[in-house]
Order: structure tokens, then sequence, then C-alpha cells
């Protein structure tokens, strides 16, 4: 399993070097409109416990293509973004209303379609806002640095010296020493990043920037994690080898985005 994770990661690497570092904004905002696609197809597969007649209604296509459009988007106009995600919870909406006098239960799929929109594509987004911005491409390398070194730290320091159990009922492997390593880790990678590409940003905030956001990458983690555990589902797909699926990759990138997103905002204020 090991073997195929690196062997997944010095496949995939290159890629995201060439696609975050020289593409057209727009090639970029279609990559992560793709990675919102499948991942929201993932988050459906997991919300309905794998069953495939559930995920193609009317309430998830409408949702999955206004999301990712939605994430498309965000490379032109914020607001043509809001306008299409907003279209799409009215999409949903609409559909409940033809729906709701035979089924009652359609109302609870709307609101896993709802949950979706803020889950993935308004997260995505902010990713797609953030390398427009000026030095984009450098803060979206700096979120994956944090994000995906603290992922390694943690796994690592886990399984070597993991002895207290962080969140058993959510995920019995990740321990209170992982979780430690993990953020550690985090403040390591991104002040060394931060000292070679972005000397600029104040070091006390940096560092609070950092350790912020690993901690939401960590919550996001387990949130997928929680929603796993009750669909009785061990990974969200197969597409990436060794890592599972789409969403089980960048789970913790849904909610250390928009924290990176804002902070460079912030700093730029």
């Amino acid at each position: 399993m090991l073997l195929k994770r690196w062997l997944t990661s010095l496949v995939a690497i290159p890629i995201l070097i060439l696609i975050i570092s020289f593409s057209s904004g727009m090639f970029f905002a279609a990559f992560i409109a793709t990675v919102c696609l499948l991942s929201g197809l993932e988050y459906f597969y997991i919300i309905y416990s794998g069953q495939i007649r559930q995920i193609f209604t009317p309430i998830t296509v409408i949702a999955l293509l206004s999301g990712a459009g939605a994430v498309f988007a965000a490379e032109m106009r914020p607001d043509t973004m809001i306008l299409i995600l907003f279209s799409g919870v009215i999409g949903v909406a609409v559909c409940t209303l033809f729906a709701f006098s035979r089924e009652k239960e359609v109302l609870s799929r709307a609101e896993k379609a709802f949950q979706f929109f803020v889950y993935i594509p308004l997260s995505l987004s902010t990713i797609v806002f953030l390398r427009s911005r000026p030095e984009g491409s450098v803060w979206v390398y700096f979120l994956l640095f944090i994000i995906f070194a603290g992922d390694v730290g943690a796994f690592y320091v886990g399984t070597y010296f993991g002895r207290h159990k962080l969140a058993p009922g959510i995920s019995p492997k990740k321990t209170m020493e992982g979780a430690a390593g993990g953020l550690l880790v985090n403040l390591v990678v991104g002040l060394l990043f931060k000292m070679f590409f972005l000397s600029d940003l104040p070091f006390g905030m940096t560092a609070g920037f950092i350790l912020i956001a690993g901690v939401a990458g960590q919550v996001g983690d387990l949130f997928e994690s929680e929603l796993k555990r009750v669909a009785d589902i061990k990974d969200s797909g197969a597409i990436l080898p060794g890592h599972g699926g789409m969403l089980d990759r960048i789970d913790a990138l849904l909610f250390a985005a928009p924290v990176t997103y804002f902070f460079h905002l912030l700093t730029l204020s």
C-alpha cells in the first residue's frame, strides 16, 4: 500500500506542477472543476452508502453540474460563480416541489445536495480565486506543501509513536501524537516555504496561519471519516491507487483552502 501511495505521488506531482505553474487560468479552473465533479460523485456515493441508483437522480445531477460549473466560473467573476451555485440550489428546490407529494424523503436528498454545495464547490472555488491573485501559483503551492506535508508527518508519527487515540469513534487509527506531529511538520515545512518564497510575510502571523490551516486540514480529514463511518465505507473511491478516492486526497484541502485564501487577502490588505 505504501509503495502504491508513493508511486501514485511520483506520477501526480509532475502533472500538478505543470498545471499549477504553466496552465492558463481557464485550464486551471477546468482542472479544479473536474476535481469537484469527481469528488462530488464520491461524496454522493458515500452519502447514499454505495447505492448507485440514488446517485444519478435529477437532484444529484443538478448539484454536480452546477457545482462544477460554479468552480469553473470562479476564474471569470466571483458573482458568476455565486449565480451558478445559487441556480443549482434553486434547481434542487424545484425538484423537491415536483416529487414531495409522492416522496417526502426528497427533502432529505435536497439537504445532502445543499451540504455538497458548501462542502466541495464553494471550498474548491477558493483555490481558483487564490491562483488568480498576485503570486497565486506560489500560494497554491504554499497550501499544498503545508497540507500534504502535514498528512505525511501525521501518518509516520502516528504509525511509529502513536499511543493515544484522537477520535476512536470516527477514525480508530488516528492518534493524538500523529495529530501533533502533523502540526509540527505543517509548521516547519510552512515556515521553510515562507523563508524561500514568501519572505515578506510577517513571521508570527504566518506561523499562526500555518497552525490554523493545519488544524482545519485535520478537521476536514476527520469530517470525511465521519461521513464514511456512517456509510460503513472505507475509501471514497479507487481513482488514486494507494490513496483511495479523490475526496480522500482533498478532504483536508477542502477546509484549509478557504483559510489560505482569506489569509492571502488579509496580508495584501
